[in-house]
């Protein structure tokens, strides 16, 4: 019987180099934005004493830090078509991890540090001795509710995309 040649490998790829497009794009600005002030949401909280509920905020934020890197490193290098199944889909992706994760694990993660700040601004007075956490728990609030205003945005360009049926990030 005749042989059937093995099916050819994957085509030769490019070098990997920077779509400087996404990075001067809304998206990309976006994406630098939540990145810097989602590092500071959680560096904040991990660099202070933390306990109960601020475990969750402390993990919803560097979840949803780490997806947003991978997500603004893929588009940055312009490979989103590599990743199997959401490349197809990279605009639609990029608008459920920005409602659906970054909003509302934000608002979560902000509203746990609001509280744990309220709870603690009895050590805002003047003569107050004690090691206060209130400062790093306010802080790390304001971070968040920014923060999850920039995933808002980001979120309303992708649909804003989606609903004018481009499919690009771009």
């Amino acid at each position: 019987p005749p042989s059937v040649p093995p099916p050819s490998g994957p085509s030769a790829r490019a070098s990997l180099s920077l779509h400087r497009p996404y990075l001067r794009s809304p998206l990309g600005l976006l994406r630098l934005g939540q990145l810097a002030l989602g590092a500071a949401f959680w560096v904040t909280v991990a660099a202070h004493k933390y306990e109960g509920a601020a475990h969750f905020a402390l993990f919803a934020a560097v979840l949803v830090w780490l997806l947003t890197l991978a997500l603004f490193g893929v588009s940055l290098l312009g490979r989103w078509e590599l990743v199997p199944w959401l490349g197809s889909h990279w605009l639609l992706t990029n608008l459920v991890h920005d409602l659906a994760l970054g909003v509302g694990l934000y608002a979560a993660a902000t509203g746990i540090m609001g509280y744990k700040a309220s709870q603690r601004s009895y050590c805002n007075l003047p003569g107050y001795s004690q090691h206060c956490l209130y400062g790093a728990y306010l802080s790390a609030s304001i971070c968040g509710g920014i923060t999850a205003c920039l995933y808002l945005f980001s979120g309303l360009y992708c649909l804003s995309r989606r609903c004018r049926d481009q499919r690009d990030i771009i």
